[in-house]
Order: C-alpha cells, then structure tokens, then sequence
C-alpha cells in the first residue's frame, strides 16, 4: 500500500468526502466552500502552490544562470529537474487536504443539526476545579492584561489560518522527496478527520460562547472580532441552514492546538534548521495561549489537540513509509560524504539510487 506514499491519505479523503454526502443528504443541504485567506481554497491552494514553486525556482535561475537569464535558467530547471510525476504528486497532496478540509468544516456546520447536547459544563467545571477554584481565563487576562497582550496573542492565533497552507505547499514543492510532502500533507489532512470525529464524540461551545462575559474586556482584537462574527454566522445558521451561513462553533478538540502541534512535531522529525524549530514551538506555546485566553477552548480541548497532532504524526509517518527513518540521521551522513568528497552535488541536490523506486517516488538527499 505504502508504494506509493499518498494512497493513504487518498483512501481517507474519498471515506470522508463520501461522509459529506451522506450527511449532506441526510440534514438536506448542499455542500458549500468555505472562505479563508486570500479567497476559497480551491483557489488559495493552488495560489499558493504557484507562489512556492516561484520561490523554489527563481532563486535557483539566477544562483545558476544570472540575473540577466532568469527565464532561459527557469526553462532549463523545470525541464531538467521536474516531471509531470512530481507535478502529480503536489496536485494529489492538496487535493487530498482540500478535500479533507472542506468536509471538515461541512461536517462541523451540521455538528447543531446533528447533535443537540452540548458538553460545556462538565467541562467548564473541570476547569474551575483544575485551577483551584478560578478560571483559567480569568487568571491569565489578570496576569497578562487586556491590553497588548490581547493584540498579540490575537495576532498568533488568527495568522495560522495563512501559515498551515504556506507550510504545506513549501514541503510539497520545494522538498524533492515525495515521501516527506506526503507526509506532511497526510499528517495535516488527518487533523481535519480526526478533529470532526472529537466534535461530535464531545460537542462543546467553547468558554467565550458558553460564558461569554468573562471574555467582554476583550473586545476589539482580531480574535473577538473573528469570535462575534462566528456567533452571527452561527445564529444565522441555526434560524435558516440552507441558507449562505456555516456554522463553525465547536470547542473539544482544538484544531488550532493539533494543528500547530503537528507542524512542530514533523518540523523536529524532519530535522529542519534549529532557529526556525525554536520559531514554530514559540509560535506553537503562543497558539496554547490564545486558546485559552480568549476562550476559544477549555484546557481539555487543548489536551485533546495534543493528541490529534501526535497521532496525526505518527500515522502520517507509517503511511507514507517514513516511519521507521531518521532524516537528522541522513543529513548529517550526506553532509559527512559531501564534505569528504570536497564537493556538493550537481544543482545542490544529489538522488541516491532508486530515485524512481518505490512506486517511482522522487527520494533526494536535499
């Protein structure tokens, strides 16, 4: 199965995708794309595919042709280095995450239809008693104020919705083995099916709409502005259900909290450089805090988030057959044979044998 690295994730996008259309059928509505960062995703996705391949081939034009011959040095690269197979292998990755995610975010629309009982107050209490009788909330607005802080940390949490999809197309474009962007493309996608099953095994709101005034000083950061329009979405959502609206509300597991997670923890298997691990685990302990601060989540959807990521990691791995492979490892083995042979390979790039092996999976020691 694990021949070629996406069958996995592929055999996950049709089981979801046809779940879709059960409950699609099932509550009688239609499908419906959700909007997000630079518009739909099936045009923010091959955007910004588009932009990684530019960014992943320009600068190789001119470190090797010059300046003055970025185009004949664009020509000569694509013809040389890429096939219409590594091509097919970046469509198939964001296809299989597109569909994932559309059905998530459908799947999650209907969770008001679907499930009617809502967990928040076993699990506000839960909160309560962990912190000693206070709220968690309350004792970090109290700690860290409402003020810069607020804009901050509303900043680290609304900038995800951009950066997971740029991670993605930069392991998926610039990364020359096909196993590591699937991967990566498989661990994410898993989040979203993974994520709808822990909404509708626990239906939550979340503190910030279960209680929402421990949350009023924080009015006028991107976040709450992001919490209110949900709530109108949402509102509109459960008056009429064919209409425009998604309802997006949902509290256990927090997906901001897998997703980050996940990133941060195929960063560290994948071995990328220190400086930018350092960078996404700050990013990841500033993501937990926002959570929590503006009451998106009760710290058992954040518990729950750090075991969708690692599974996701995990699974990911063995399905695409990098589980049993330490890529530190071979970096610093490759850059040990670079250094004895007093030359790096041709393009800055070498391929071990059986490049096309394995179903014809591109492996480069890159």
């Amino acid at each position: 199965m694990r021949r070629w690295p996406y069958t996995f994730i592929v055999g996950v996008s049709v089981a979801i995708g046809i779940t879709v259309l059960v409950a699609s059928n099932h509550v009688g509505l239609s499908l419906k794309d959700p909007e997000g960062f630079l518009g739909p995703a099936y045009v923010r996705l091959p955007l910004i595919a588009v932009l990684m391949f530019s960014a992943g081939i320009v600068p190789q034009a001119i470190h090797r042709y010059g300046i003055k011959r970025i185009p004949h040095g664009v020509r000569e690269i694509i013809r040389t280095e890429w096939t219409w197979y590594r091509f097919s292998h970046i469509a198939v990755g964001l296809l299989a995450f597109y569909a994932c995610y559309v059905s998530y975010r459908n799947l999650k629309s209907y969770l008001p239809l679907l499930r009617e009982d809502l967990y928040d107050n076993a699990l506000q209490r839960m909160d309560y008693w962990m912190f000693f009788g206070n709220y968690p909330a309350t004792i970090m607005h109290d700690v860290l104020g409402t003020g810069v802080s607020a804009q901050v940390l509303a900043t680290i949490y609304i900038s995800y919705l951009m950066l997971i999809p740029i991670t993605l197309g930069a392991y998926l474009v610039l990364h020359k083995d096909a196993s590591i962007g699937a991967w990566y493309a498989t661990a994410l996608s898993l989040n979203w099916v993974l994520g709808t099953a822990s909404y509708y095994m626990l239906p939550t709101q979340g503190p910030a709409f279960f209680q929402p005034q421990l949350f009023r000083e924080l009015d006028g950061s991107g976040a709450s502005a992001l919490q209110q329009s949900l709530f109108r979405n949402g509102s509109a959502f459960r008056e009429d259900p064919t209409g425009d609206s998604i309802y997006g509300i949902a509290g256990f597991a927090s997906l901001h909290v897998s997703v980050v997670f996940t990133a941060c923890l195929f960063f560290e298997r994948t071995g990328i450089p220190r400086t930018l691990r350092v960078v996404a685990w700050t990013y990841f302990a500033g993501t937990v805090l926002a959570t929590v601060y503006f009451g998106w989540h009760y710290v058992l959807d954040d518990i729950g988030g750090l075991v969708i990521g690692w599974a996701s990691v995990s699974l990911g791995a063995w399905a695409t057959g990098n589980s049993g492979r330490n890529l530190k490892k071979e970096r610093r083995a490759r850059e040990r044979a670079e250094a004895g042979s007093g030359e790096g390979p041709p393009g800055g790039s070498q391929s071990t044998a059986g490049d096309e092996g394995a179903g014809g999976t591109v492996v480069s020691t890159a």
